[in-house]
């Protein structure tokens, strides 16, 4: 539809505590959605077009909005830890592409399920 551009938004995110908990994303963001608050949001690690992880969403009826349920199993198959930057690029649709980047402000590339060992 040709509203697609206008519900595009992109945010960042920063990891500076327990990487596996639940995130509470920006209030600008859950502002965005207000009205069609997605109970899931996809998210694709943005180099690599197959890998992706169903998150749950949690609003918490004061305007907060959190990645709840699956957030954990993300976390833990991109390896984030503290210091880690993420940015989220929001389609619409309950559809997200992530970019990490490592505590040196490095963007990190990923090929899960590549059976590649080097």
């Amino acid at each position: 539809s040709s509203s697609d551009e206008e519900r595009c938004f992109e945010f960042l995110l920063r990891i500076d505590d327990d990487p596996l908990g639940i995130k509470r994303l920006p209030d600008k963001f859950a502002e965005f959605v207000d009205g069609v608050e997605p109970a899931h949001l996809q998210l694709r690690e943005a180099s690599c077009n197959f890998c992706r992880w169903t998150v749950e969403v949690l609003f918490d009826g004061q305007g907060k909005m959190y990645l709840h349920t699956g957030w954990d199993k993300f976390a833990r198959d991109l390896h984030l830890e503290p210091g880690c930057q993420l940015t989220f690029l929001y389609e619409g649709d309950g559809e997200m592409i992530v970019k990490v980047f490592d505590d040196t402000a490095c963007r990190r590339h990923y090929h899960i399920g590549s059976n590649t060992n080097s």
